[in-house]
């Protein structure tokens, strides 16, 4: 197997709010169709860090590199443009649109969003328009809430909200999905289907990375894990060693009983 390229990576990054230091020389590599999980403490720094790698922060110091090229100081939009999406812990969708709508709102724009060239190239309008209403489907369909595509989304529960934002990060079939908790509302069963759908979506070309507090949905889905820690990376492992690193157990879990026994389960 050919060795696979660095996709995303970030170089000795910081960033401090005030007087409060979220980010301490951070360094990552991800590779390509690598699932990467970034799991610590609260206030660790990890939606800060997601925040620096999507372009909705830019870091004090330090450097960050998406697909090749230098996205230190990038806005979010042309990174999300050059393959790299995003999605966050609470979804915002539009309200009063239906899921299906939402879904189609996160297609590229076709030839139809100008008046002149939808005239001018009607085929290719309606084509693309096909194109993108059957790349929706297929994905509520794998995200398993094809069942609500006509409802409004301000009516989904909070774990559909969840998928949904998932599937139209999806839409454009981006190299990279950075995910914010996605678990976060999601019944339990359908946490453990999402493992293997995530693990579809990355043997279709996507490479993911992934806050999660959920050990055991860390250990099912992750290749490997970073663990923040007060801003700084104290272990880059596999599931299954982070409970053989005291740092990770005193500084991640606690020392509590109830802490060890999740470290354990889930890197079980």
């Amino acid at each position: 197997m050919p060795d696979r390229q660095t996709v995303l990576s970030s170089t000795a990054v910081t960033k401090s709010f005030g007087g409060n230091h979220v980010l301490r020389g951070v360094s990552i590599d991800v590779l390509e169709t690598e699932i990467v999980g970034l799991v610590g403490p609260n206030g660790s720094g990890k939606t800060t860090m997601l925040n620096c790698l999507s372009g909705f922060l830019s870091p004090d110091s330090g450097s960050i590199t998406t697909l090749g090229r230098d996205t230190t100081s990038l806005p979010a939009w042309r990174i999300s443009s050059l393959g790299s999406r995003r999605t966050f812990q609470l979804p915002a969708q539009p309200m009063k649109m239906t899921a299906m709508e939402v879904m189609l709102a996160g297609a590229d724009l076709p030839v139809g969003s100008s008046v002149i060239r939808g005239l001018l190239h009607p085929r290719q309008r309606r084509a693309e328009e096909r194109e993108a209403i059957n790349r929706a489907s297929e994905l509520l369909e794998l995200l398993r809430i094809a069942h609500v595509r006509h409802e409004v989304a301000g009516r989904l529960s909070g774990g559909q909200q969840k998928l949904l934002s998932l599937g139209v990060a999806l839409m454009t079939r981006p190299r990279i999905l950075l995910l914010d908790e996605p678990t976060a509302g999601v019944n339990p069963t359908l946490r453990r289907e999402l493992v293997d759908q995530l693990h579809l979506i990355r043997e279709l070309g996507t490479t993911l990375m992934i806050i999660e507090h959920d050990m055991q949905f860390v250990a099912d889905l992750c290749d490997r894990v970073y663990v923040l820690d007060k801003g700084e990376i104290i272990a880059d492992t596999v599931p299954s060693r982070l409970r053989d690193n005291p740092r990770v157990v005193e500084a991640y879990l606690g020392t509590t009983t109830t802490a060890r026994r999740a470290v354990e389960e889930g890197a079980a």
